[in-house]
């Protein structure tokens, strides 16, 4: 009697039928997970390296042009332009200048200052354009950039503000030329 209950299994357990199918429910997900976040991944570095590069043109244009001190909006514009990928640059940008002592080291706050589209407008941070000849100065750009899939993989893993963005931030150093 107890044989009769187990043929039926027995045949059961050696079929082959939908091998294929329980493969997929168990790989596609995971395979999903890693192409959705290796286009997260893309976005997050093309967004990263356009700040980056916008930075850098942006202090060389202010390191070469010897006599004139471009103030916060002057700046801000330029990095916006030369940063192509960032959306709604003008409003999700913020900047902040501090002029540093090399001989007394004190650095800049781990602490970046960003935009944040969930809470009220700030007021502008730390930006001081009147450096005397031959200080260093330390410029840092924070912007805030909506992840594509914010529900999955890696939008949904990395640190985001109240309205669910990131912070790319950057940073240049640089030393005020003689006028």
């Amino acid at each position: 009697m107890i044989r009769s209950f187990l043929q039926p299994a027995r045949r059961f357990l050696r079929r082959e039928d939908g091998v294929a199918t329980l493969e997929f429910v168990l790989t596609f997900p995971a395979m999903l997970m890693i192409m959705l976040s290796s286009i997260e991944v893309g976005m997050m570095t093309l967004n990263h390296s356009g700040l980056e590069r916008a930075m850098d043109l942006t202090v060389r244009d202010i390191r070469l042009s010897t006599g004139t001190a471009p103030q916060y909006d002057e700046i801000k514009n330029r990095i916006c332009q030369r940063a192509g990928f960032i959306k709604d640059c003008g409003n999700n940008l913020k900047l902040e200048m501090v002029q540093v002592d090399p001989r007394d080291w004190v650095g800049v706050s781990r602490e970046v200052t960003c935009t944040d589209a969930s809470k009220e407008v700030q007021p502008k941070t730390m930006f001081k354009n009147d450096a005397k000849d031959n200080e260093l100065m330390i410029l840092r750009a924070c912007a805030k950039i909506k992840p594509i899939f914010p529900t999955t993989g890696l939008g949904k893993s990395i640190k985001k503000d109240g309205a669910g963005q990131y912070a790319l931030v950057s940073t240049s150093v640089f030393v005020q030329e003689p006028r």
